[in-house]
């Protein structure tokens, strides 16, 4: 898992739209990246909302956020469509999650299986990691994102 100080992984994926988005291409905006299980569940449809009812403020501080899930384009869009989220929606067809050591051995109900673990980078304009939350918890998480966005 990439730490603070490093660069972070580059990467060129594509997002809700079908457009490619590069991360090194992004600089010298910040950017937030988002790491999340799955499309359409409860905690990562409570995230998306929350980064999206923050986007102007991220956007007003010069930051860029996406989120992250294995998920297609095409299941990325139905959920952006269905519940009006404004925050872009990548696509990891590659080896993004691995690269940024979130892909890991979960289990639920005895059962363990390969899946995100619930992080977020934060990536300054030269492309350094500035922060790194692992196992992330919902409730208040993208407020905190917005105030080390602003501290940067």
């Amino acid at each position: 898992m990439p730490s603070p100080n490093e660069i972070a992984p580059d990467f060129t994926l594509k997002r809700d739209g079908g457009q490619d988005v590069t991360l090194s291409t992004l600089r010298p905006a910040p950017v937030v990246l988002y790491f999340y299980p799955k499309d359409d569940t409860s905690g990562c449809t409570k995230e998306a909302l929350a980064f999206s009812s923050l986007l102007a403020e991220f956007t007003a501080a010069g930051a860029v956020v996406f989120g992250i899930s294995k998920d297609s384009v095409e299941k990325h869009e139905k959920f952006s469509k269905k519940h009006a989220l404004t925050v872009g929606l990548l696509s990891d067809t590659d080896e993004v999650c691995e690269g940024y050591g979130v892909w890991k051995e979960k289990s639920m109900y005895g059962k363990t299986y390969m899946g995100i673990e619930r992080s977020t980078f934060l990536i300054d304009g030269n492309g350094k990691i500035a922060r790194v939350w692992n196992k992330v918890k919902v409730d208040g998480h993208a407020e905190e994102v917005l105030e080390a966005v602003k501290s940067l």
